[in-house]
């Protein structure tokens, strides 16, 4: 398969300008009189006119072309005296192979014996290849110029000089002894079949020839061909379309923009050979639809960035014949989707080894840095972020070497602040295609945002009708951001810096004058230099240096009316402005004093976050804070100075209260039941927290409960109201000896973390109408555990249990969890040979340090298995064959020293031994 990819790589390329170098419909090569010597072709043709141009070598010309074989046809018909060409004898030296056909009357041409001289030659120098086709005659009439052959080519002889005669002969005995064809004799005098056989060692010989055109410096690809081989190769009988996505630079190549129509015509000519091409992009559809099925192709469509691109050139499989594959590459993993195409592959940055070899061939001529320059070299690699093409416009060695050290940490800086041109062109091309709102989220985040939970700044872009959920969608798509696992925002350091560049590109001079302001100096400049100016442009402003030194007034943040993001760390505001900031959205004031001797207009904030604070209860903020109707969002993190959380019952819209860390928090205020909107509520860490208010059960749309590493001793009844609740979390809980009965109404839980909460010696049986529990997280003492005899076949995903030995495996009715896919058990000495041949589900085990463990039964059938570590288990003796597991994909077997013979190492990607 990688063979047929490296050609049909070149034909790709050859292809696109082979249709202009075809013979015209008359059969006479226009490229005979305009031939150019940097023309390069696949196959020569040389033939008589009298014999076999309107049949044999007319069949064969065109068979090649159809085979996507770029041919130079000569017409000698068309020659008169004089001496051969030179564009014609530079046309041979210019192909790969000569096709002479040897008729009857090919001697009788000066033309076609001079031009049979020009190819023997080039077999000698050029590694041509040479291959005769006797067309009704012998290899011996060839070579001793005899019978019919010999006869005209004595006739031809008696015209000339010794000299030439004597060349033309020997080439005649040379091209003799070839290997070729004799047409009465091969395929039993078809000709069809002989076309056929000709062809196939053509292709063959120009796979020899042909080599995928790469740069020499390629790094850290091996791994991504392998995976795209093996989707294409996932089912060799179908048509199988293959989608690789990535954003700018990472590795995909540029193709000029072109019209839909124009592409099809492309397609048309080149694989049908139609010269009555499409008129409109419906015709090519209805062309394509009827005509390709018995096509099998290999295309590649390079950086596509509209559906209806695709729809117009691979609507359906069906279009092609069976086996075709299809190759598309894009930024915006959206197309992808719209077309249905099954599958993908995320082309991710290279790994930070393979950077440097990267960057070091580009910049030293070598595979690593010189010793003065290794730190340096990968600080460089490190602004890139693995992105190839980073890499590669990085300023060269001889730019950089022979410097001194304080040139390359310059050079470092201004990398680190501003993307490399060439770079920033690349990527500026998914930017440009946004829409204006698309653009604000993304400055947002390049300048903000990265690492930030996006649920937090979807309110703020919402307040701002920048429609955060499409935007965000849009972004994703387009691969300019991620969202990682925790719900944070992800962007690639190019990105992140092409932003910022943006940004600043706004005004280099004066930043009062840009739409964000990041730098703290920037940001500090701005407020204490620009009283009295009318036009402040600056949106978001964060000041990220400790402001305890300094104190800023009303007045200065009268200057910044558009102000919709205002970060700020341990500052002192002095002065009163109900008026003042009237468009702010989020306000982020970290470390605020206990005493507030300003306030704000509050009206429009969505998000408020006041973490490691020293607010207290009292604190006179919280009287401003009652005009704020539309927060969203209030982190109280670390407010350790905090006993009673605030009076909620005018936040109607919140929901989203975190309360993480604040230690002295004893009692939830009554109030709680009031903030009726609230969503998530986080009280992790809360070490002094011991009960929770049954005002609590008001809270009908509460997700999620997070209680962890608190003092509370029992979960009131109430929490049966919360019908909407997805996530208990009471892990650390070490004083929670029950859970109410109430708990079978939460039918929407789909977590529910109870490690460590040792005194729980018992689980309520209606704990098995959980029927979307997913993870079940249970570490500690408890006594009856056949809970799991109740939950029958409820889609248990995940399960947590260290009290396993292999008797309770099927006493507690492990077996029936049908639907597991995760399983961990660690340091049970009590498991010995456990039977998990029903949890054919199961994709990650981990039975680790289970110092006891001989052999884990039925693990053959686990075929979805992903992830196996059976780390420390130092008595386990055999594993099965591990070519069973055809998704294994990570194998821990460290510390197993009585394991021996694993057979099928090699197939297993990440193997740790």
């Amino acid at each position: 398969m990688k063979r047929d990819l490296v050609l049909a790589h070149n034909f790709v390329q050859s292809s696109k300008k082979s249709t202009c170098q075809k013979a015209d419909d008359t059969g006479v090569s226009s490229s005979s009189t305009t031939f150019a010597e940097s023309d390069n072709y696949d196959v020569f043709l040389s033939f008589s006119s009298k014999d076999t141009r309107k049949t044999f070598a007319d069949h064969l010309y065109n068979s090649l072309v159809d085979a996507g074989i770029r041919v130079f046809r000569d017409n000698n018909e068309l020659h008169e005296g004089g001496k051969i060409s030179t564009n014609l004898l530079q046309a041979i030296k210019n192909s790969k192979i000569s096709i002479p056909i040897l008729s009857r009357n090919y001697a009788s041409s000066k033309w076609c014996v001079q031009e049979l001289v020009q190819m023997i030659e080039c077999t000698k120098s050029d590694g041509h290849i040479v291959m005769p086709i006797f067309y009704r005659v012998e290899p011996a009439h060839v070579q001793y110029q005899v019978e019919s052959f010999g006869k005209t080519f004595s006739h031809l002889s008696r015209k000339f000089l010794e000299e030439d005669v004597a060349k033309w002969k020997q080439a005649l005995q040379e091209v003799a002894s070839l290997k070729g064809w004799e047409s009465e004799r091969t395929a039993n005098g078809h000709e069809g079949e002989l076309i056929k056989m000709v062809i196939i060692r053509v292709l063959s010989e120009l796979k020899k020839a042909f080599q995928l055109v790469v740069p020499e410096q390629l790094v850290g690809i091996d791994n991504a061909v392998e995976n795209i081989l093996r989707l294409l190769d996932d089912n060799p009988n179908a048509t199988q379309i293959v989608g690789i996505y990535g954003m700018g630079g990472i590795g995909k190549t540029t193709l000029a923009k072109v019209g839909i129509s124009c592409l099809q015509n492309q397609l048309i000519s080149d694989i049908l050979r139609m010269n009555n091409q499409a008129s409109n992009m419906g015709e090519g559809i209805r062309i394509m639809e009827s005509r390709f099925k018995c096509k099998k192709v290999l295309l590649l469509l390079d950086d596509v960035d509209r559906n209806d691109q695709l729809k117009a050139l691979v609507r359906k499989h069906d279009w092609f014949e069976m086996g075709s594959r299809i190759i598309i590459t894009t930024r915006m993993r959206s197309v992808l989707d719209e077309a249905k195409v099954r599958c993908t592959y995320e082309l991710k940055e290279i790994a930070k080894d393979e950077s440097l070899i990267l960057f070091s061939r580009h910049a030293f001529l070598r595979d690593s840095p010189p010793c003065e320059f290794e730190s340096l070299s990968r600080a460089v690699v490190s602004t890139t972020g693995g992105l190839p093409l980073a890499l590669e416009c990085t300023y060269p060695g001889s730019f950089l070497c022979g410097r001194n050290r304080a040139f390359w940490e310059d050079t470092l800086k201004k990398l680190k602040e501003v993307p490399i041109m060439k770079v920033q062109e690349k990527l500026r091309i998914s930017y440009e295609a946004l829409n204006y709102e698309e653009k604000q989220i993304f400055l947002d985040i390049a300048c903000f945002f990265v690492g930030a939970n996006f649920t937090f700044a979807s309110y703020m872009w919402d307040a701002c009708n920048f429609l955060p959920r499409m935007g965000i969608q849009i972004l994703s798509f387009m691969s300019l951001i991620k969202i990682g696992d925790e719900g944070e925002l992800k962007m690639h350091d190019q990105l992140r810096n092409l932003g910022r560049e943006i940004v600043r590109q706004e005004d280099y001079v004066a930043p009062m004058n840009r739409s964000r302001l990041r730098i703290h100096e920037e940001a500090l400049e701005v407020l204490q230099n620009t009283k009295g100016v009318e036009k402040v442009r600056v949106q978001a402003l964060l000041l990220s240096g400790d402001c305890s030194q300094v104190a800023f007034t009303t007045e200065q943040f009268e200057t910044l009316p558009n102000l919709r993001l205002l970060a700020v760390h341990n500052a002192k505001l002095m002065g009163d402005s109900k008026s003042l900031l009237p468009k702010l959205r989020w306000l982020s004031w970290t470390g605020c004093p206990a005493f507030v001797p300003t306030s704000f207009g509050m009206e429009k904030l969505v998000v408020l976050d006041l973490s490691r604070s020293n607010i207290l209860d009292l604190w006179e903020g919280w009287s401003h804070l009652k005009v704020a109707k539309e927060l969203k969002v209030l982190d109280l993190t670390y407010c350790c100075c905090l006993k009673i959380t605030l009076d909620l019952s005018t936040f109607r819209n919140l929901e989203i209260l975190i309360l993480n860390g604040c230690i002295n928090l004893e009692q939830i205020h009554l109030s709680i039941g009031e903030a009726k909107s609230l969503t998530f509520l986080y009280l992790q860490d809360c070490e002094k927290l011991q009960e929770l208010p049954e005002e609590m059960g008001k809270l009908e749309e509460l997700k999620g409960l997070h209680i962890g590493k608190t003092k509370i001793k029992e979960i009131p009844p109430c929490i049966g109201s919360l019908k909407k609740l997805e996530v208990l979390n009471a892990s650390g809980c070490r004083l929670l000896a029950r859970l109410p009965d109430s708990i079978r109404h939460l039918v929407n839980l789909l977590i529910l973390d109870l490690r460590d909460c040792f005194k729980l010696c018992r689980l309520p049986e209606s704990i098995g109408s959980f029927v979307k529990l997913r993870p079940l997280s249970l570490c500690g003492s408890l006594e009856c555990l056949n809970i799991f005899s109740f939950l029958g076949v409820n889609g248990f995903s995940e399960l947590d249990a260290p009290l396993l030995n292999d008797d309770l495996v099927q006493v507690l009715g492990l077996d029936k969890l049908k639907n597991l896919e995760k399983l961990r058990v660690w340091d049970c000495q009590s498991l010995v040979r456990p039977d998990l041949s029903k949890l054919t589900h199961l994709k990650r085990l981990s039975i680790r340090r289970c110092g006891n463990l001989v052999k884990i039964k039925g693990l053959e059938r686990l075929k979805n298995l992903e992830k196996l570590n059976i780390k420390g288990c130092i008595s386990i003796e055999r594993l099965p064959e591990l070519s069973c597991f055809s998704n294994l994909k990570d194998l821990d077997i460290r510390g197993c020293s009585e394991l021996c013979d694993v057979q099928g190492l090699e197939k297993v990607a990440n193997v740790r031994i």
